[in-house]
């Protein structure tokens, strides 16, 4: 009753590898995503709202190293919330691997005068001496 064995009947239509094409293509398509939006979420998560003024020089500094102080008088480098001590330590550091390193500082138009004439202080602290503070022109779309 038992016949002989064929070859056929062997899983013959059964495929074993798994293609992962389908995969890499979902996951860079992902990360194309992310790179797009993390400037958009980082930007709108700072929360500054800058001064208006009537002039402005239009064009700014290379933005090298970003410090921007929130209406609560916080201090954050390149967007990461920081400490005084921890900003005049990471700023030297910057200023050892770059000495033509230039500043943009941002200040919330409610953050207290105190606090941003403390940060500027602290940026000379640690040695860096070029730097412009940012504004919007009046009238202009921020």
């Amino acid at each position: 009753m038992a016949g002989p064995v064929s070859e056929q009947d062997d899983d013959a239509g059964l495929m074993s590898a798994i293609n992962v094409t389908p995969f890499v293509d979902v996951v860079l398509v992902l990360l194309v995503i992310f790179m797009v939006t993390a400037p958009m979420m980082l930007k709108d998560s700072i929360r500054v709202q800058l001064p208006k003024t009537q002039t402005s020089d239009g064009a700014s500094l290379p933005q090298s190293l970003g410090i921007a102080i929130n209406r609560d008088g916080q201090i954050l480098m390149d967007g990461v919330l920081v400490s005084e001590e921890e900003l005049v330590s990471q700023v030297k550091q910057k200023l050892i691997a770059d000495s033509k390193l230039q500043g943009m500082i941002s200040a919330d138009v409610e953050a207290s005068y105190g606090k941003v004439a403390r940060a500027i202080d602290l940026l000379k602290v640690a040695g860096l001496e070029r730097f412009a503070i940012q504004v919007i022109r009046e009238g202009a779309t921020p």
